[in-house]
């Protein structure tokens, strides 16, 4: 079954819409700049009434990890999820190294991973951090907008890049402008183990459209069958 996360959540009632349809993880964003950033005594109180088998996901952008690790533990996030500028051999592991014990999701913008012409780069390290991180996410990030970009990147182009994740042993997560309309053509390109959906489901930044989010997650299994 695909993996699937509502990001973003800012409410309660957005959070337990997105239980009913039937999704897999909530993200709450952390990040001072983003539109949907939420504060951990928010976050807390919709945790405590999520289901235990809901993974409750937490979005961070450049943080350390004294800070990412205080806010998890604090809220009673499940798992992370790092947004980061840094090298992945340099900082990035570091961190990694630091959260162990913590479900951690790595965020890699498109951008990052292949060229103009499609040709693989940036890779190398995956041997370095296997045992260190739960999924990696491919997504239309850029350096001024981390996440919720509400922007796809060619899918095509990144097969041979996505694929390269998958046999290294990662599960894949593909982020960045799906929707109700077009995440079934994500799924079946790419294959991926989860998608990640935020402004594709929304009535406006930080608000949930239930008929969106029903229709995202139905899409979704409907793509499953078909795949």
């Amino acid at each position: 079954m695909t993996w699937v996360k509502i990001c973003g959540i800012t409410n309660l009632e957005d959070a337990r819409t997105a239980v009913e349809a039937g999704a897999n993880a909530m993200g709450f964003v952390f990040y001072e700049k983003s539109p949907r950033k939420v504060d951990p005594d928010t976050v807390r109180e919709i945790v405590k009434a999520l289901p235990t088998k809901v993974e409750k996901v937490g979005v961070f952008v450049n943080e350390s990890a004294e800070h990412v690790k205080g806010i998890a533990q604090e809220v009673g996030l499940t798992a992370v999820q790092l947004h980061q500028d840094a090298s992945p051999r340099g900082q990035t592991v570091q961190k990694l190294d630091s959260l162990q014990g913590s479900k951690t999701y790595i965020v890699l913008p498109a951008s990052q991973l292949f060229d103009e012409q499609g040709r693989l780069g940036g890779f190398e390290w995956r041997a370095e951090i296997k045992d260190m991180i739960s999924a990696i996410f491919v997504d239309a990030a850029t350096p001024q907008q981390p996440g919720g970009t509400g922007r796809t990147f060619d899918w095509d182009k990144a097969v041979p890049v996505t694929e390269v994740i998958k046999q290294a042993g990662f599960n894949l997560v593909v982020a960045g402008g799906l929707s109700p309309a077009n995440v079934a053509e994500a799924i079946r390109i790419l294959k991926p183990w989860g998608v990640d959906v935020s402004s594709g489901v929304e009535s406006a930044p930080g608000k949930k459209d239930p008929e969106k989010v029903r229709a995202f997650v139905a899409a979704v299994r409907q793509a499953e069958r078909v795949v």
